[in-house]
């Protein structure tokens, strides 16, 4: 029996990347914090993706089980364990870690000399590396030491929407478009690289990290900042607005301009790509709402997130961003009392003064980009 674990059992864990481990021949053990998944998950071994695009289609997701985080039967899965992957959110990657580096001691005792490549499937850049990081922290020299060639922290980019399931009352089903991408770093594999059916290899994640960031991660969030200011509640209902649609498309064409300077890609295909975002936030079956799209807007707004990271590049190319600057402005606008940081955004452009404001939020030092942004924000 094959052996995966999927550190989190939410919607991307579920909808995305355990699916296709228990497509690929995987029992596929399920760890989270959310006991009425998990026993939902031990109670019937499987549940249903529902795939909307052009046209609907469920499939079946059979061979997962559900176990608590907390559970001391982790350590011994982790000892077992052919593979293990993480859709947790960045935040609780320090928290599995401690878990992590147990089971790995485990694993060890055990005499288990197999490979174990541990892929972090987050909205971060080099993610594994970060989780790889955090495991070092808590575990023995001795075991650090025997871990070294025999497990793998390969880094990853995953892209796709995966809404809030809606209109049913199985907790276990969710719902995923149609398009998916998992783009794993090939050469940080320990051993014979697993074969996973939708995982594509590379050995230059970081222009796959940052197209996605600076197109799909850029453009989604843009468009939800712009909608929320024309009092929209959908991402599709946003991108349908002719004005937001040329913003949006404009801002993804600047960020693109970045890519194209950094990593030689070609402009004509970069826009098919662009298109193909576009229509992504156009599909009716998802009903992404800007809310979620647009929350935790100091993360969006930080130095190296979605908005800032690509305005950099346009900094670094000397390439034009005006529109990146709109949706920038859109964001220090965004106002939503139900989100913590969105308070904290509201209270500190209220209470300093804003350019003062706008650097420490962004970390921004350009001068004249500050007073753009400010500009624009004022407007």
């Amino acid at each position: 029996m094959k052996i995966a674990i999927q550190f989190g059992a939410g919607n991307i864990g579920r909808g995305f990347i355990g699916k296709l481990l228990s497509q690929s021949g995987y029992s596929v053990y399920f760890v989270d914090v959310n006991e009425k998944i998990i026993d939902e998950l031990k109670a019937k071994k499987q549940y249903t993706v529902e795939v909307v695009g052009e046209a609907k289609e469920d499939i079946l997701v059979t061979n997962v089980d559900g176990m608590m985080s907390t559970s001391p039967e982790v350590l011994d899965l982790i000892s077992k364990a052919k593979i293990i992957t993480t859709a947790v959110g960045p935040n609780v990657l320090k928290i599995i870690a401690k878990t992590i580096a147990k089971g790995i001691e485990k694993r060890i005792q055990d005499g288990n000399k197999e490979n174990l490549n541990i892929i972090a499937c987050e909205n971060m850049i080099n993610g594994s590396t970060f989780l790889k990081e955090e495991v070092e922290k808590h575990i023995s020299s001795e075991a650090l030491t025997a871990m070294a060639p025999l497990v793998g922290f390969p880094n990853s980019a995953v892209d796709r929407i995966v809404p809030p399931m809606e209109g049913s009352d199985d907790v276990l089903r969710v719902r995923v478009e149609q398009f998916k991408e998992w783009i794993v770093e090939e050469t940080l594999f320990k051993g014979e690289i697993p074969k996973i059916e939708g995982m594509q290899l590379t050995d230059n994640l970081m222009a796959f990290v940052e197209r996605k960031l600076f197109t799909l991660n850029t453009g989604h969030a843009i468009t939800a900042y712009l909608g929320v200011l024309k009092g929209y509640e959908t991402v599709k209902e946003s991108i349908e607005d002719e004005e937001i649609a040329n913003t949006v498309k404009e801002a993804m064409k600047e960020s693109g301009e970045v890519l194209i300077n950094r990593y030689d890609f070609d402009r004509e295909k970069h826009y098919l790509y662009i298109d193909k975002i576009l229509n992504r936030f156009k599909n009716p079956y998802l009903k992404d709402e800007v809310s979620r799209v647009g929350r935790e807007p100091l993360r969006k707004l930080s130095y190296n997130d979605r908005l800032i990271k690509p305005l950099r590049g346009t900094i670094e190319y000397n390439t034009k961003n005006d529109s990146l600057i709109k949706g920038i402005a859109a964001a220090l606008k965004y106002r939503n009392s139900a989100d913590e940081q969105a308070l904290k955004l509201e209270e500190r452009l209220s209470s300093d003064d804003l350019k003062t404001a706008i650097e420490d939020i962004t970390s921004l030092s350009n001068k004249a980009v500050i007073e753009k942004i400010i500009d624009a924000y004022k407007a």
